[in-house]
């Protein structure tokens, strides 16, 4: 899962560095065990494990931005998606007048990181006795 959320992160434009790397290894973690615990289960489903990457990339975005922000002033952001209609498709991204600030746009994507796919966890769910 590790290969994967490195993978995603420099999708997004940001380079791996070696002092990134314990950092790193705590959010997949911490994403892996949310995971487990919220399902009551041994290991991630497989069918959770892209919705785990991006819990531990939004972690790690998170503690890089409180404690080392230039270091993700390189992520690409230009593009953020202001608004997604289902019915008949209708993608508006946020550029221009209106438009969040850069800071504003990580905040929401780190959000939308952390928490899209929780509802999925649903399916995956064991009872506890």
């Amino acid at each position: 899962m590790l290969d994967i959320a490195v993978k995603r992160l420099e999708s997004f434009g940001y380079k791996i560095k070696s002092e990134d790397k314990g950092l790193l290894d705590f959010a997949v973690e911490k994403a892996v065990n949310t995971v487990k615990n919220e399902c009551n289960v041994s290991k991630v489903p497989e069918g959770l494990v892209n919705i785990a990457v991006d819990m531990a990339v939004g972690e790690f975005l998170t503690a890089k931005k409180a404690f080392s922000a230039q270091d993700i002033a390189g992520l690409d952001l230009d593009y953020a998606v202001k608004q997604i209609q289902v019915g008949d498709v209708n993608t508006v991204f946020a550029v221009g007048d209106g438009s969040l600030t850069p800071e504003q746009r990580l905040d929401g994507f780190i959000n939308y990181l952390l928490s899209y796919g929780r509802r999925e966890f649903d399916c995956y769910r064991k009872i506890r006795w």
